[in-house]
């Protein structure tokens, strides 16, 4: 799919869910440095992605509230390789129905609880960065910074109201 995403020692992905139809600022800002976008689902209306697409390639998949002509050919989940590491795409993690440990994906990255999470399980990453729009209490809005080196994955979660790293991801 994105070949240079192949070739290099260190990716920088930027990771969100849940604009609902709105890209803040911060978050846009947040992602110019990135290698790759990841956007988790519920995205509401194609210029978010046309504008997402001007920043850097993204990877999308398609939410709950993802309806309409525009949306009908969005993915549900979407697997991308990512240096050394794989990566699966799926809004709403209850849905999720494989198991990550046996198919070789290092991380799960999904959205729709508006709320910031990662957990380890079975060797396996699972990420939600949140809602860039429309957080949940206690969560403020959010998204999430990968560090990519090799088969190592630095975790950074960004508080999008306060434009500075969220200390506890809840």
């Amino acid at each position: 799919m994105f070949p240079e995403l192949s070739q290099k020692q260190e990716y920088r992905v930027g990771v969100i869910s849940d604009t609902h139809g709105h890209l803040p600022k911060t978050a846009a800002t947040r992602l110019s440095s990135a290698d790759l976008i990841i956007h988790a689902g519920d995205i509401d209306t194609p210029e978010i992605l046309a504008d997402l697409k001007q920043i850097a390639p993204v990877v999308f998949v398609r939410g709950n509230m993802d309806r309409g002509v525009w949306a009908s050919h969005l993915s549900p989940t979407e697997g991308i390789q990512v240096g050394h590491v794989w990566i699966y795409v799926i809004h709403d993690l209850s849905r999720f129905d494989l198991a990550p440990e046996a198919t070789g994906f290092g991380i799960v990255i999904s959205g729709h609880t508006h709320c910031p999470h990662l957990s380890q399980r079975s060797g396996v990453m699972y990420l939600n960065p949140g809602s860039t729009t429309h957080p949940r209490h206690p969560s403020p809005a959010s998204m999430a910074i990968l560090e990519i080196r090799e088969e190592t994955v630095d975790t950074r979660f960004i508080d999008l109201e306060r434009n500075r790293p969220l200390d506890d991801p809840l």
